[in-house]
């Protein structure tokens, strides 16, 4: 006997008296209460808490803030299908590096040469603090978000959600997603805080009202 047969042996004889499957409960929060001016307040100070740059601004004023987040960078990354209206102050469009779309993907040793990223995002849960991207055109790959040091991510309002389940509706569980909550940290055994081991070492979120 194989060690597939012996395994798939072993299953059938675990469940040859066909145990009934019991009733999940689903007594939790489907939903939350507070408004739309009461989410955004919330998922700042959660933001914020996880030591995340935040902006809160209407939509005309997100080129410039975009543009003065990364006034420090060199170069950096954009998804195809990025709102160019955001990027329209660029003078030099040797800074911008295209990833996907006509441009193909961009290596990891590309990627790691550029300074930031800017994306925009499905959804954010504003209880905790989570931004969950889902690899649509205006976010990208989940590479470009993960690998420069710096991510400028933009929210919109009405994509806040107040609790988790309200978010997972929203969301196409097939497609890549990649959840955030502040920038990328880890500690040792010791307690001691180090930033920008899996991900960006700085996150700056620009929230739309």
């Amino acid at each position: 006997m194989s060690t597939r047969e012996h395994i798939l042996a072993a299953v059938r004889t675990a469940l040859k008296d066909a145990p009934a499957v019991p009733d999940i409960p689903r007594s939790y929060r489907l939903a939350g209460k507070a408004d739309a001016r009461r989410r955004i307040e919330v998922l700042v100070d959660r933001l914020e808490d996880y030591k995340a740059g935040v902006t809160v601004v209407d939509e005309d004023a997100v080129p410039v803030t975009i543009r003065d987040l990364l006034a420090g960078a060199g170069t950096y990354v954009v998804p195809a299908g990025l709102d160019q209206a955001w990027l329209a102050w660029e003078t030099d469009p040797a800074r911008m590096v295209y990833d996907g779309g006509g441009h193909g993907a961009r290596s990891v040793t590309e990627l790691d040469a550029t300074d930031a990223v800017v994306t925009a995002s499905a959804v954010t849960v504003a209880e905790s603090g989570t931004i969950i991207l889902d690899g649509s055109p205006d976010q990208g790959r989940r590479a470009i978000s993960l690998i420069p040091d710096h991510h400028v991510c933009v929210v919109r309002s009405q994509d806040i959600t107040a609790i988790l389940p309200e978010a997972l509706r929203r969301l196409d569980g097939t497609k890549p997603l990649t959840m955030i909550s502040g920038p990328s940290a880890t500690s040792d055994i010791e307690l001691e805080r180090v930033e920008g081991v899996h991900g960006p070492r700085r996150l700056d979120v620009v929230i739309i009202r």
